[in-house]
């Protein structure tokens, strides 16, 4: 039984959402992102972005990377991540895969931070699997207690 009209399959919103799904298919822009702050679906590494009042962290979601392959720049406000994700006994002819999910080869991001990051104090760390870079922010865009007098 359906619980609104809304999920009915022959709804009018139904039918609108069976159009997009058609024309998304046919203009081949199912893969593409659907806003501007999105990714296109399958994009490596997937990363977290967000801030606190002291800093603005990046995490990237990336298991099973040598760190010493990992690039970590920081250039004119936009953080790049690049490095290789190596396939696992590909020199192996015997071993036959029925589904590979993970996607291997070079990867390269890149992330637009606010004005006011201090680039004179970025950390990266790699542990279990996700890499964390944590960027200060400057002095002057911490949030600031005022007295009332």
């Amino acid at each position: 039984m359906f619980h609104s009209l809304l999920t009915h399959p022959n709804s009018l919103f139904g039918q609108f959402d069976r159009l997009q799904r058609e024309l998304d298919d046919i203009f081949g822009t199912s893969g593409l992102p659907s806003s501007i702050r999105s990714v296109a679906s399958g994009t490596v590494p997937q990363i977290n972005v967000g801030r606190t009042p002291q800093s603005v962290e990046i995490y990237a979601f990336a298991p099973g990377l040598d760190v010493s392959k990992i690039e970590v720049t920081l250039d004119r406000g936009v953080l790049r991540l690049a490095g290789e994700h190596v396939q696992p006994d590909a020199d192996s002819e015997r071993r036959r895969f029925y589904a590979r999910e993970r996607a291997t080869g070079r990867f390269d991001r890149s992330v637009t931070l606010p004005d006011d990051v201090d680039p004179d104090h970025v950390k990266a760390s790699y542990r279990d699997g996700v890499l964390q870079v944590s960027i200060a922010r400057r002095e002057a865009a911490q949030p600031k207690r005022i007295a009332i007098q």
